[in-house]
């Protein structure tokens, strides 16, 4: 499965970047493609391209913020997720995708 999304929190610091250490690691142990941009405190990094928010299956967007954008993903399936269980909880997150997107 090919999966894109977002990362962002209030400070843009720390939570940002560990939700996308923690949604790329277990998205990668399941055997799926994914990226994770992170919008944080020194602006877009990692960025999704149209043509890999065009190719995804699924798009997560672990914010707790408003984000950058968001209309590349408007015609996508997108599961919304806490910054926060994105860090502590990515099994349950990319299990709720996997569910999303099996049915």
């Amino acid at each position: 499965m090919k999966i894109v999304g977002v990362s962002a929190c209030p400070t843009g610091v720390a939570h940002t970047y560990m939700a996308q250490e923690a949604l790329e690691k277990e998205g990668k142990k399941r055997g799926h493609e994914i990226k994770i941009e992170t919008q944080g405190s020194i602006g877009i990094e990692n960025e999704v391209t149209e043509e890999e928010a065009e190719e995804a299956d699924v798009v997560i967007l672990a914010v707790s913020v408003f984000i950058e954008n968001e209309e590349r993903f408007e015609d996508k399936l997108v599961l919304n997720a806490d910054v926060n269980d994105a860090i502590s909880y990515p099994a349950k997150v990319l299990d709720a995708v996997e569910k999303l997107v099996n049915g």
